[in-house]
């Protein structure tokens, strides 16, 4: 697909964007409003009606209840998505807001009600409108909060929330186009001025843009950047995956080996093997180990790191390992899962449920 910031995305070009989804019975259209997703809903409506059979579209505006100005957008939307002929409807965010966190609140409430709303309507796929200065934006705001590989990967084309797919058409296509294509299409679209709120991160970092493209960081570079990530990243999953059945294979003989029952109720490991491995790959498997058997979400990178940290000085405390292992312990809970060093083994299992104080 032609990329000239300053053209309007075609027929075609649509039809190469959206291309991925033609089989779904259904596909949610996440629609707030604004130049990207009123792209994502013109663009999207274009692209269905060329074809002879293809998904059902459905327009799903959420309405956080944060400005005055909300409802009347989301009426906006609903009044276009008509014209274009497609189903829509407007959710609300009810309850207390949050007085910190309040993007982060908002986004979870946003993903949550349209995950809802996708399997009510038997969609597939939630579409959203990110763009590669998402992307870049993304990438910087990762990367300043020191995340891993995983983490700098920014965005996927296409990833898991809820049990329905998130998809974003649009991750490669700069937000100035969306806004070449509606304006030559005639169509309007709201302005939220939270978006150049100086209080919120994204847009101070938006602020920033300018002058980190002078020095070439402009968002099709930090999207490159982010998508060699991401390609890095693919890899050595692939390796830990490796890893994880290297380390299944060589404990399958052991003495009360927990093979077959591995995924069931606990993993337990060789430390010495697991000792060997290079420190990204070990991490990976035990926050995969973790995560797996945790009841508390997903655990923090740090909080593994500072893990496995303890538990090499543990197994560093005598030389020796093979011997001497026996003597060494060690057990921590994190995120829900309890982590033991016991006997020259690694064993991870859901933690004791955690008492309540009484008063």
């Amino acid at each position: 697909m032609p990329d000239d910031d300053n053209d309007p995305i075609s027929a075609r070009d649509a039809k190469l964007l959206f291309a991925d989804w033609k089989t779904a019975p259904a596909l949610l259209l996440a629609v707030s409003g604004g130049p990207d997703s009123i792209a994502l809903m013109w663009l999207a409506a274009r692209w269905r009606r060329s074809l002879t059979r293809g998904p059902r579209l459905v327009a799903v505006t959420v309405d956080h209840g944060l400005r005055a100005e909300a409802a009347a957008e989301a009426r906006e939307v609903k009044r276009l998505a008509r014209t274009l002929e497609l189903e829509h409807r407007t959710l609300r965010w009810t309850g207390p807001k949050p007085v910190a966190g309040l993007p982060a609140a908002a986004r979870s409430a946003r993903y949550r009600l349209l995950a809802k709303a996708a399997r009510q309507s038997g969609a597939t796929h939630i579409l959203t409108a990110h763009t590669r200065d998402d992307q870049a934006e993304t990438l910087l705001m990762r990367m300043l909060r020191g995340s891993g590989i995983a983490g700098l990967s920014a965005m996927a084309r296409q990833s898991e929330r809820d049990g329905v797919w998130l998809a974003r058409p649009f991750l490669d296509v700069s937000k100035s186009r969306l806004i070449v294509t509606l304006q030559k299409a005639k169509v309007g679209f709201a302005d939220d001025p939270t978006n150049r709120d100086p209080h919120f991160t994204r847009p101070r970092l938006r602020a920033l843009m300018p002058a980190l493209a002078a020095e070439g960081g402009d968002p099709r570079n930090l999207a490159r950047l982010a998508a060699r990530l991401a390609r890095a990243n693919a890899a050595v999953e692939v390796l830990t995956d490796g890893a994880e059945r290297y380390l299944a294979l060589t404990d399958r003989d052991a003495p009360g080996s927990p093979f077959s029952a591995r995924f069931l109720d606990a993993q337990s490991f060789d430390a010495m093997a697991f000792a060997a491995m290079p420190e990204e790959i070990r991490l990976r498997l035990l926050k995969r180990a973790i995560d797996r058997f945790g009841h508390e979400g997903a655990a923090e990178l740090g909080k593994v790191e500072a893990l496995l940290a303890a538990l090499d000085r543990a197994m560093a405390e005598r030389p020796g390992l093979g011997r001497r292992l026996g003597r060494q312990r060690l057990k921590q809970t994190l995120a829900g899962a309890l982590v033991s060093l016991i006997g020259g083994r690694i064993r991870v299992e859901p933690a004791p449920a955690r008492r309540r104080r009484t008063e």
